[in-house]
């Protein structure tokens, strides 16, 4: 048994900080990084991509709307023409730093509104799967496990990274609660550790009425700016571990 963990990173902005990366990437397996469209500067941005380099973590473009006000999580209906261009622009920047520090972007994460989105609508979907195939058809596309766009990236001739959230509710059918709805987020470290646990080793995770939800997944994701986040990270990967589970990233080696 066999799994990638990654994290929400490199979204800081000025003065102002987010998460603790450095620590962060002393657990994860990959690193999804801001490209500066819905946080992050372009010297902290670096800087998480110099840390990530430094110690063997893969990078991902955590690519977004335009929306730094809103930190990505409001929806938008732009042309595809306007997100195939922003998606690139994004990609080619982190790369760009990532090179600088002997690295380069493994794969995308779609970030907050626009992940949500791409699940289902298949046209902003085609859009990011453009970019990405304009850009470098090898890199892979990290999305939500259990929802369209995975069959529609395949299609499409990308390698395709399923994801499950820790820390985050599911609804029956699959989908994430709303962060605007009660039990969107979860906070016990224990019972977010067992969740993982459980789905690695039986392919399934608990929704919020009690039923659950078959899922294969290749990642799970931790997020860096919850309260809590690395207590809730090492829970997580020490449960994993105990469990017999080996972290590694789809892209890189065993950590």
């Amino acid at each position: 048994m066999r799994i990638d963990m990654n994290s929400d990173l490199g979204e800081h902005f000025g003065a102002w900080r987010m998460g603790d990366d450095a620590a962060m990437l002393d657990i994860v397996t990959s690193a999804n990084i801001a490209c500066g469209f819905h946080a992050g500067d372009p010297l902290s941005i670096r800087e998480t991509v110099s840390a990530a380099a430094e110690r063997g973590v893969v990078i991902g473009a955590h690519v977004a709307y335009p929306d730094l006000v809103g930190f990505g999580r409001r929806p938008m209906n732009v042309t595809s023409p306007e997100l195939e261009a922003d998606v690139m622009y994004q990609i080619g920047a982190l790369d760009g730093l990532a090179r600088s520090c002997g690295s380069s972007v493994a794969y995308v994460k779609p970030h907050g509104a626009l992940y949500n989105t791409i699940a289902h609508d298949e046209r902003q979907a085609a859009a990011v799967i453009a970019a990405m195939r304009a850009f470098n058809p090898e890199i892979a596309l990290m999305c939500l496990a259990g929802t369209p766009i995975v069959e529609q990236a395949r299609a499409a001739g990308l390698t395709v990274v399923t994801e499950a959230f820790a820390d985050r509710g599911y609804e029956p059918d699959g989908r994430l609660v709303s962060r605007r709805e009660e039990g969107a987020v979860l906070h016990d470290a224990a019972e977010v550790a067992a969740r993982m646990v459980r789905l690695v080793t039986e392919g399934v995770i608990e929704a919020r009425d009690g039923s659950t939800v078959t899922l294969q997944a290749d990642s799970i994701c931790v997020h860096g700016d919850s309260p809590g986040a690395l207590e809730m990270a090492r829970a997580v990967r020490g449960a994993l571990d105990e469990a017999g589970v080996v972290l590694r990233s789809f892209a890189g080696a065993e950590r």
